[in-house]
């Protein structure tokens, strides 16, 4: 049995989900396929800067998230060498912007609020991709329960192992030398940490430590593996235990917040990207296809941007496809010959431009965050003494600006 669809979003992720929002708020209709029987919330939160909330305002879903999650006011970075405080900068004075939002976002709220926007029936849980085939001006999606869907436009939110990527010719993301663990710590009595982002850096570690809301802290860890390492591989207790032995010198309430995380509550998980020069020279569309969020742009966390730039696609890819198909927003099944083709120059127009406004920002995001990294993670006595008394203060201060970006609204004035 062959269906057919206008609009297949593979992935109900938070580029997705946003994609499929600001499609409806146009009115156009999409159908999600999520190989999962759930939404996936692996990560447990991420950090969403201003850019993010002009992408969630414009789908009309930013002022019931910032309800349930407090606005932090500074960063503030340490050494664990050290021990000794190395940045503190107020958001509000950072960039040319002067009144930056940030704020840590459970994923769970975040693709709840989505996915409760979207009219019933858009997701379609239990629907792995398997394969994709060309048929005339339509798309063959194959599932893996033996169903086909026939797709006159294919947007793959697939994440780092996207299926969609593989068919427009982009390699699998490498592993960047580093993994990370993502943890989070709820107090039924609330905590006692101010609304800030602590970051600590040294001895080849970084994490930090992030209030979402009153009651819930969402911390992160990041390393060079070596053979030393392996045991801590799926094995929480070891992986719990490895983190604290590698704090280092950091306030007793820092450490509490590692200790008193669930073991159920920590996930550890290599860190992946794209090659900087694959965006630029590989195929973000083709045809009637095209990759929005990690399936199309996965880069480290080191700016705390990958959600944001997944959000930033959906509106952005939402608006081309809509200013392409203006005239006809509800495509017509049975369109033949003629029509059909036109059908078909208008999506891919709508895709080029897309990828056009897309290209250069993903690849300024991917070589930022690759670059923090390496630098804020060497190790070394003339590094440590650079990223202690530099490289802090200048990431600190570099992170709103590139959080300043504004997509745009669903429609152009």
């Amino acid at each position: 049995m062959e269906a057919v669809e206008d609009i297949v979003i593979v992935g109900a992720g938070i580029a997705g989900l946003a994609t499929a929002l600001g499609l409806h708020r146009l009115g156009i209709r999409s159908l999600v396929l999520e190989s999962h029987d759930h939404l996936r919330t692996t990560g447990f939160a991420l950090g969403i800067w201003t850019n993010g909330w002009k992408a969630l305002d414009a789908v009309g879903v930013g002022e019931s998230l910032r309800r349930r999650h407090n606005r932090l006011l500074r960063v503030m970075t340490s050494s664990t060498i050290s021990g000794l405080r190395t940045a503190e900068i107020p958001l509000s004075a950072m960039g040319p912007q002067r009144d930056h939002e940030f704020r840590c976002v459970q994923r769970k709220i975040l693709l709840e609020t989505l996915e409760k926007e979207l009219p019933s029936g858009t997701i379609k849980f239990s629907s792995k991709v398997v394969s994709i085939e060309e048929s005339g001006y339509l798309k063959l999606i194959h599932l893996s329960d033996g169903s086909i869907l026939k797709a006159k436009l294919l947007i793959g939110c697939d994440g780092v192992n996207s299926a969609v990527a593989k068919s427009l010719g982009f390699k699998m993301p490498a592993f960047v030398g580093r993994f990370g663990i993502r943890a989070f710590v709820y107090y039924e009595n609330g905590h006692d940490l101010e609304p800030k982002i602590f970051q600590f850096m040294g001895e080849g570690v970084r994490y930090g430590v992030i209030p979402c809301d009153d009651k819930t802290i969402y911390w992160f860890f990041s390393f060079s593996p070596s053979s030393h390492n392996e045991e801590i591989i799926d094995n929480p207790p070891k992986i719990k235990q490895f983190v604290l032995s590698k704090l280092g010198k950091v306030a007793d309430n820092i450490k509490a917040v590692i200790d008193d995380t669930d073991l159920d509550n920590m996930v550890l998980s290599p860190l992946r990207f794209r090659h900087a020069w694959e965006i630029l020279w590989g195929n973000i569309s083709k045809s009637n296809v095209c990759v929005a969020g990690d399936a199309f742009h996965p880069m480290t966390p080191d700016i705390a941007q990958g959600g944001c730039a997944a959000l930033e696609d959906g509106i952005v890819l939402a608006r081309c496809l809509g200013e392409a198909l203006r005239d006809r927003q509800v495509m017509r099944s049975e369109a033949k010959g003629i029509e059909e083709e036109q059908e078909y120059k208008r999506i891919e127009m709508g895709l080029r431009n897309y990828a056009k406004e897309r290209r250069w920002r993903a690849f300024q995001l991917i070589t930022a965050a690759y670059m923090a990294g390496y630098m804020l993670q060497s190790n070394g006595k003339i590094l440590n003494f650079l990223r202690d008394k530099v490289l802090a203060g200048f990431l600190a201060g570099q992170l709103p600006r590139i959080g300043s970006y504004d997509c745009g609204m669903l429609r152009t004035p």
